[in-house]
């Protein structure tokens, strides 16, 4: 299964239906007045959020809609049957563009969430409609007005409340397979995720959040380096950033440095993001004895001047992993919520794909770490 993210299609809405040219005929009634009916509206296209969605991968295959034409109407005043509107169905987080105009027409955020993206033509009055005390036996009749056509183009963006920045091999999935259900792949070398993840944190039976992980970034990323910045957009809906770093990088680089240059990535790609709250996650303790990897943690903080909140944990072993999740939880409610979409800043002309390895759900944190520690 492929993880699209983006795609253009073609909506149209259905022709409203024509009025009627009729005339009533019954017995002893050999000269009726007019009894035309109007035409029947055209089908609207919505698009529909639904939650079992996660990819826009079913638009590769059809990318053209048109909802029904309204039928036209019949003696008797009998107006036209009006036509079905088309649904759509969407990802929720799905953000819809008109293609042409670059104008942002809604955000799907909710399960069910309806958007009017073509409106209806409407249909056309019969020739009823036109009778007035000089004209007793009009002949006239108006046509339905032609349905709506747009260009489209649908952005998903994940929901998440918390995104995972860092370079590739810091440990970013380690985490979050660490603290959730969801498996992402794994390995000792760069560039092992090629596409988000989303991993469910369970904290109590019914309090949780979720934790986005993105591919790596590194130096030269918002000028297409590695895999560039196309996967930051996802981060765009979080309300905290985890900015997870290799306290022991196996290149000899120092983490401080490394930090800053993924600060500087995150404000070239875009400013606003740059400003969400962001918290320092020091990854690998593991790897030292315990006043050694404190020591060091010291250190990076030092170096950073780093003022807000930081951690120290080792995601292979669990280590801090749960004073960090519970931070978090106690942290978000107080958190401003995700800014709202603005025009898209980048407008190219491929969609991303890439493979989607299973749909997961989370389960209890506690269970979790057990697993981690056997």
């Amino acid at each position: 299964m492929k993880f699209i993210d983006e795609v253009r299609i073609h909506v149209a809405s259905g022709n409203g239906g024509h009025g009627s040219v009729s005339f009533r005929r019954e017995k002893f009634i050999p000269f009726g007045g007019p009894d035309g009916g109007d035409g029947g509206r055209g089908g609207g296209v919505y698009l529909v959020a639904q939650a079992s969605l996660n990819t826009l991968i079913d638009f590769r295959y059809q990318r053209r809609y048109r909802a029904e034409n309204g039928h036209g109407g019949a003696g008797r005043q009998m107006t036209g049957r009006a036509g079905h509107d088309l649904e759509i169905k969407v990802p929720v987080g799905t953000l819809v563009y008109d293609d042409d105009t670059r104008e942002l027409l809604g955000d799907l955020r909710t399960e069910g969430e309806r958007l009017l993206v073509a409106q209806s033509g409407r249909g056309g009055h019969g020739n009823l409609s036109y009778k007035s005390s000089t004209n007793r036996a009009p002949r006239q009749f108006e046509k339905g007005a032609a349905g709506e056509e747009r260009n489209l183009r649908l952005e998903l963006r994940l929901l998440a409340d918390v995104g995972l920045l860092g370079l590739p091999n810091a440990g970013k999935s380690t985490l979050i397979r660490a603290v959730s259900a969801a498996r992402p792949k794994v390995a000792d070398y760069p560039f092992t995720t090629l596409y988000p993840n989303l991993g469910v944190v369970r904290v109590a039976t019914h309090e949780s959040f979720v934790l986005a992980d993105i591919p790596g970034l590194i130096p030269g990323a918002s000028e297409g380096a590695g895999l560039g910045t196309r996967f930051l957009k996802h981060l765009s809906r979080t309300r905290l950033l985890l900015h997870l770093v290799d306290m022991a990088p196996v290149d000899g680089s120092d983490p401080a440095t490394n930090i800053r240059a993924l600060e500087a990535e995150l404000a070239a790609y875009s400013p606003a993001l740059a400003q969400q709250p962001r918290w320092l996650v020091v990854n690998k303790s593991d790897l030292f004895p315990e006043d050694e990897a404190a020591a060091r943690f010291q250190q990076i903080r030092e170096a950073l001047q780093w003022q807000g909140p930081a951690f120290l944990i080792s995601a292979a072993s669990g280590a801090g992993c749960e004073a960090l999740v519970y931070a978090i939880w106690q942290a978000l409610p107080d958190l401003p919520p995700a800014p709202d979409p603005k025009q898209s800043e980048d407008w190219s002309d491929e969609s991303d794909e890439y493979e989607v390895l299973e749909d997961w759900q989370g389960d209890d944190l506690d269970a979790d770490w057990e697993e981690n520690e056997a």
